[in-house]
């Protein structure tokens, strides 16, 4: 099913996102792990994709066996960096071979060793969002950055650049993580007013280690309000705590996202089928 589907319908909708592995013989552990969140029937699964392709197959793989095995519609991540105009052709082709019919498309970040230019053919998401609506057949997906791209030079660029995208043929935008929902509120007022009508999609990131926090800062440069640098510092020395005081604040996000009228809502689940029954069970009586 494709995701402008579900999205038209009134219900709320929790959606999770896992991982391939970056190298085959962790295959079999990463499965498992995705496989366990897929047997708690989310409302669809995201799968990424390594930059230039690295994981392409083991993307594909995970995708097709989440729907086939479990009935889950997935979205399949694609990025273009690296990549040639021939090659995302070939990525499309393998991915309506293997029944997915929604994609993410991602500018990608440059790889740490990646030699030479990494933007030859594709400079921009917009241009592959572009290429895979004339393609055909999928719907397709972005990023957006509540607090603004790192590349960007301001909130005001960022958010006409994002309306490119859009209008070059993405359905729906997902947000990068961020831990105040007041920050997603306030983009979601300047979309709206940029023109931008698609569904925005909150990403939400439960933190259930102290070192998931700093990687959060390191890659998106997304606030951390004091209230969950408290948390880190009281409970980060205890997992078991640690786990379930992330898992609680991730919860609390989501009810009052709900309770503000959002529908859809994605988590980055970091392959940890015990924090997605976490979440799932705090609000089985809210969804």
């Amino acid at each position: 099913m494709k995701l402008n589907e579900i999205m038209l319908k009134n219900d709320v909708t929790l959606s999770f996102e896992v991982f391939p592995p970056k190298v085959t013989a962790n295959y079999e552990a990463v499965e498992k792990a995705a496989y366990g969140v897929a047997k708690l029937q989310p409302s669809y699964m995201s799968v990424t994709y390594g930059a230039g392709g690295s994981t392409r197959g083991n993307t594909l793989k995970i995708a097709k066996g989440i729907q086939e095995e479990y009935g889950v519609t997935t979205i399949a991540h694609l990025t273009c960096v690296g990549a040639t105009k021939d090659g995302i052709r070939q990525a499309l082709e393998e991915m309506k071979a293997a029944g997915i019919e929604n994609v993410l498309a991602l500018r990608g970040d440059r790889p740490k060793d990646f030699e030479g230019e990494p933007f030859t053919d594709y400079h921009y998401a917009s241009e592959l969002v572009a290429d895979i609506k004339e393609f055909g057949g999928m719907c397709i997906g972005g990023a957006c950055y509540p607090e603004g791209h790192v590349e960007s030079q301001n909130t005001h660029e960022d958010i006409q650049n994002l309306k490119k995208k859009v209008d070059a043929g993405c359905e729906f935008l997902t947000t990068q993580m961020f831990f105040d929902n007041n920050i997603f509120y306030n983009f979601l007022c300047r979309v709206r007013e940029a023109g931008i009508d698609v569904p925005v999609i909150p990403g939400i990131m439960p933190i259930t280690r102290p070192s998931q926090l700093q990687n959060a800062i390191k890659l998106s440069g997304c606030n951390m309000p004091i209230r969950f640098r408290s948390i880190v510092d009281c409970f980060g020395n205890n997992p078991e705590a640690m786990q379930q005081a992330g898992i609680i604040y991730a919860t609390d996000q989501i009810i009052d996202l709900i309770a503000n009228g959002i529908r859809h809502i994605h988590v980055y689940s970091m392959n940890k089928p015990e924090v997605v029954r976490g979440i799932q069970e705090s609000l089985s009586k809210i969804i």
